[in-house]
């Protein structure tokens, strides 16, 4: 048995993981594709406090190698379930069942993904789903956001401020932000507008080069050029195998508060949990503070 199993090797697990053994909690990662997470998708990080600029993998590196040198243990698996039985929790995964005192769910979330051909292949290479992480790296150029709600509009509102110009792509007729984030991008020369519209395919070879829109109700499909597309039609959590022991929110993130502590030997971290704010950044707070309630629960307990 296990003092801690952390679900999740990115940056938010690996930070727990990073607590847990300097306070000298036997520790066991569980992770289901790929250390790092998300950020290994990004080939640079600039807004990452301590270094000007580092890409994604040297970062999930980092972590990784920091959580092994101090002793903590990392298995690829996918857990299933978690099974609460008071002072020992039960974590059943694909290829075995792992039993602790205390568990820390860093699951994650997932960018919504268009579902169309070569996405994953031109993830970095054009396509992308942060304007945070990575509308520097377009600056002077055009660019598309594809999407109509708020984060789509926030992105927009961001990206016009360094890119050459912005289009907003939207499947509905409408769009569902906030009225005055529309204002502000309606008062923009810059910016323009498609409705109606989804994106069918990704043009271009070793880059993005453009897309192919078809309108929804014509059916009418159109070429445009770009230099970069970024993604922003929702988030997907990764919780679902666990609603029966954590709170779920209709989004399906976890219910928690800045403590991470969801009851008696569960914590929460990271971006599958009701947050504002999803960067790299707040991960590491989040695991670091997860770590340390669970900490406490052990010694308390």
């Amino acid at each position: 048995m296990k003092d801690i199993i952390i679900i999740g090797a990115g940056p938010a697990g690996l930070t727990a993981a990073i607590y847990a053994r300097r306070a000298d909690k036997s520790v066991l990662v569980l992770e289901k594709e790929t250390f790092g997470g998300q950020i290994t998708h990004s080939p640079k990080v600039e807004n990452y406090p301590g270094f000007i600029s580092l890409s994604g993998n040297e970062l999930a590196e980092k972590l990784i190698e920091q959580a092994l040198n101090l002793d903590a243990e990392i298995e690829l698996d996918e857990a299933k379930q978690i099974i609460d039985h008071g002072d020992c929790k039960e974590v059943v995964g694909e290829n075995d069942t792992y039993t602790a005192k205390a568990v820390i769910l860093a699951a994650g979330s997932k960018h919504r993904l268009l579902g169309v051909p070569r996405e994953e292949e031109l993830t970095g290479a054009g396509v992308s789903y942060c304007a945070v992480c990575d509308g520097a790296f377009y600056a002077g150029k055009d660019v598309a956001v594809i999407g109509g709600g708020n984060s789509a509009l926030q992105e927009a509102v961001m990206l016009s401020d360094i890119c050459k110009s912005v289009t907003l792509v939207q499947n509905l007729a409408f769009f569902t932000g906030e009225p005055k984030l529309l204002e502000i991008l309606k008062a923009k020369d810059n910016v323009r507008f498609i409705v109606s519209s989804v994106v069918c395919a990704l043009e271009g070879t070793d880059e993005l080069t453009g897309i192919v829109i078809e309108n929804t109700e014509t059916k009418a499909q159109t070429s445009l050029p770009f230099d970069g597309i970024f993604v922003a039609i929702g988030q997907q959590p990764e919780n679902e195998p666990f609603a029966d022991v954590v709170p779920l929110d209709a989004y399906g993130y976890v219910m928690a508060d800045e403590s991470c502590t969801l009851s008696d030997g569960i914590f929460v971290a990271g971006d599958c949990r009701v947050k504002r704010v999803r960067q790299i950044a707040t991960a590491v707070s989040d695991g670091a503070a997860a770590a340390v309630a669970a900490c406490r629960y052990l010694e308390q307990a």
